[in-house]
């Protein structure tokens, strides 16, 4: 089964494709978004065909060539040779075809493991505030799923209603899943989703939880909606959280 891509595919080759995700991989490994041999990313290269990271390698020690080309069900395309020829594909990948699914605007997929956010939704402190004024103008909101077990149909299930609306969220227990036009602009999303997770936490350490006053959220929204920004589900959280209600 095929979905269509709404946006141009950008011209470039798949080595470039290749090349940027074990940047962003690397990237991932060295400021610690994930440990061992979690976390995951991937483009979409054309609309039956995603390049992939493959399983049980860590993400600070992957080439180029060890990512695999794989289709709608997760089957890998096309022939491996010599010590690449045993390479799968994660398990979870199957959040990031479910996240193609519900986004043929996206190009890119980055699932990684923030500690202090993944420490956040466990302790029941959700991201899902207007306290940075840059956040509520990128991101909106970063909202927090609810809890499914990892590499399950299920761990895929919990971002249904939410991957529609926001480009940053937070699987409970679990992870983070940015997403983007390519892998390095859903990749600074993770870093902003867990850069607003550390000065959350260093707000609720000194007791001084001060969210943004509606007014200055409003400045932020109206941002967003001068640039064709806000969708319908992102202004009714807006209005509940943060009692900004730009439809009224």
């Amino acid at each position: 089964m095929s979905y269509t891509i709404t946006s141009q595919p950008a011209r470039r080759t798949e080595r470039a494709w290749r090349e940027e995700v074990i940047r962003v991989c690397r990237l991932m490994w060295e400021k610690d978004f994930v440990a061992a041999s979690d976390g995951n990313v991937s483009v979409r290269l054309g609309p039956d065909r995603f390049l992939v990271t493959p399983s049980g390698f860590s993400k600070g020690n992957l080439k180029p060539d060890q990512l695999l080309v794989i289709d709608w069900e997760a089957k890998v395309i096309g022939p491996l040779y010599g010590a690449n020829r045993e390479l799968r594909p994660s398990s979870e990948i199957i959040l990031h075809l479910e996240a193609y699914r519900r986004r043929p605007d996206i190009r890119s997929v980055v699932h990684a493991h923030p500690p202090m956010a993944v420490a956040l939704s466990i302790a029941g402190v959700s991201l899902a505030q207007c306290i940075l004024p840059e956040v509520v103008m990128t991101l909106g909101l970063i909202p927090t799923t609810k809890y499914a077990t990892p590499a399950s149909p299920e761990g895929a299930e919990v971002i249904a209603g939410v991957i529609e609306h926001y480009d940053a969220l937070i699987l409970q227990r679990h992870g983070s899943v940015t997403v983007g036009e390519s892998p390095w602009k859903a990749y600074l999303k993770l870093e902003k989703l867990e850069h607003t997770a550390l000065i959350t936490k260093t707000l609720v350490e000194l007791n001084r939880f001060n969210p943004m006053k509606p007014d200055e959220v409003a400045k932020a929204v109206h941002w967003r909606e001068s640039r064709g920004l806000l969708n319908d589900a992102l202004a009714h959280d807006l209005c509940n959280v943060c009692d900004v209600c730009p439809l009224k």
